[in-house]
């Protein structure tokens, strides 16, 4: 199996999500994170974490116990093929991190970043030689969503990027390549753009959080879910395609965009959405609506595994 030891540095819940993942797959998971409890808090998220996986059909060869915890990133990645590193989104946190493992990692192990707000080439000052350390950034929870966004650039060693996608596609995930970086990647900036007119609309009174959070789920949500939105609008202008579609709608479209807002969050801004969105939950704990959550999302991806 490639990449049949791997680490995980900084356990909170992306770091917890990604090691019940990799242990799925059948590799074991050295893990470090500096907290007291950090060790029984993974425990407890692989043991939650276990039968959804299973229902995915991804623990077939895996077990929860190849499981290893250290008092030190050092010790943890030693003879790790790949480390998935989470540690806070800090650059001297990052740094010092890198500081440490660099001089005893494998000289063939790969380590990648989850890293959402900070750039690739910023990450690298880190280190002595950035080439075999790539941006592996996931969705969360990343043992439930797919999608992870993988990048280098001209620092990073020939072959680095394929073997790092090669290694998350065996663990069960979907990869895109970023040929380039950009501020919070991809699906970030498209998720960021999509919520700020979700803002706009409640701020201008057009419809509350509860009923912009509605028109998503039950609308776009269900067919992005399965096709991106080019794709999508490519099919729907029937064998015109994608060039028909825009000799349609370029006009709808350009008006739209130029009507579009462009609120910024303040404390205003704030207590309206926050009170939306309570009013939405209608006294549903946190816990209970991420169980919810990821309950649509298991069922979701169970009805479409065999489509893809």
């Amino acid at each position: 199996m490639d990449f049949d030891h791997t680490a995980v540095l900084g356990a909170g819940v992306i770091g917890a999500s990604w090691t019940a993942l990799f242990l799925a797959s059948g590799r074991s998971v050295a893990v470090f994170d500096p907290a007291p409890d950090a060790e029984k808090t993974v425990r407890d998220y692989i043991e939650t974490a276990w039968p959804t996986l299973t229902e995915l059909g991804l623990t077939s060869n895996g077990t929860p116990d190849a499981v290893s915890f250290h008092d030190s990133a050092a010790d943890a990645v030693a003879g790790a093929k790949f480390v998935q590193e989470n540690v806070p989104e800090r650059l001297p946190i990052k740094h010092a991190t890198y500081g440490e493992i660099e001089p005893v990692l494998d000289a063939g192990a790969i380590v990648a970043s989850s890293a959402s707000g900070l750039m690739l080439s910023q990450m690298q000052e880190g280190w002595s030689d950035p080439s075999r350390f790539v941006l592996g950034h996931p969705f969360n929870p990343p043992h439930l969503i797919p999608l992870v966004e993988v990048t280098g650039n001209e620092r990073t060693a020939t072959g680095v990027i394929a073997d790092a996608r090669r290694f998350y596609e065996a663990v069960g995930k979907v990869t895109i390549r970023l040929n380039k970086e950009a501020s919070g990647h991809v699906a970030n900036r498209l998720q960021a753009a999509l919520w700020r007119e979700a803002i706009h609309l409640v701020v201008e009174g057009v419809a509350s959080v509860e009923d912009v959070d509605k028109a998503m789920w039950a609308g776009p949500g269900l067919r992005w879910a399965a096709m991106g939105p080019t794709m999508l609008f490519n099919l729907g202008a029937g064998d015109g395609g994608l060039a028909a579609f825009c000799d349609h709608f370029k006009d709808t479209f350009n008006t739209w965009w130029d009507d579009m807002g462009k609120p910024y969050i303040d404390k205003e801004i704030t207590a309206q959405i926050v009170a939306g969105v309570m009013e939405e939950a209608r006294g549903q704990p946190v816990a209970e609506l991420s169980a919810k959550r990821d309950a649509l999302l298991l069922a979701i991806q169970k009805a479409t595994a065999d489509l893809r």
